[in-house]
């Protein structure tokens, strides 16, 4: 699974909590902080407890764990650090406070519903023909060239050829001509 796919998996899941105000935004190449970040809004402290923990608890389920976690028993955020993802689950007045949505919002923002595997798949397809289209393409672009040069020096040797025969005709007939 990709980090685009988990980030989205982690949204759908503060989803799933009745988490609110849920953005996921795009910072590849433009952060060397993370590729995405998950802003979520819990509206308690319980709250906050169920959405971080159903995220940290799927997750691990797929395999991956928090490298890191900040916020502890706090009442209004919590960040978990999955590594190419933050997951930024805080209370409306800690998102006013701090407003996290304006500090990424030179990121894009992408639609976590959708499901992510099918794009990429076929984004891999798409590649994959185009790269073996280039290949084909390449291929022929070489024999043409090396198929040039030997048509093109069997030219030379025909005219070659064709010039000594006309060299001799001619002094043939000026022998012949000179005889007479």
């Amino acid at each position: 699974m990709n980090t685009k796919e988990l980030v989205c998996l982690a949204a759908r899941l503060a989803d799933d909590k009745k988490a609110e105000n849920i953005k996921v935004i795009d910072l590849c190449g433009l952060s060397s902080l993370c590729d995405y970040i998950l802003i979520a809004t819990a509206t308690s402290k319980p709250h906050l407890d169920a959405v971080e923990e159903e995220i940290s608890k799927k997750l691990k389920e797929e395999g991956y764990y928090k490298s890191n976690r900040d916020g502890g028993d706090s009442n209004q955020w919590r960040v978990s650090d999955y590594g190419g993802f933050l997951a930024h689950v805080m209370t409306q007045e800690a998102r006013d406070f701090y407003a996290l949505d304006k500090i990424f919002s030179f990121g894009k923002e992408i639609d976590f519903k959708k499901p992510v595997k099918k794009t990429v798949k076929k984004a891999a397809a798409k590649k994959t023909a185009s790269k073996t289209t280039a290949k084909k393409a390449a291929a022929k672009k070489t024999a043409v060239k090396k198929a040039a040069p030997k048509t093109a020096a069997k030219k030379a040797t025909v005219k070659k050829t064709a010039a000594k025969k006309t060299t001799t005709k001619k002094t043939t007939v000026k022998k012949t001509a000179k005889k007479k």
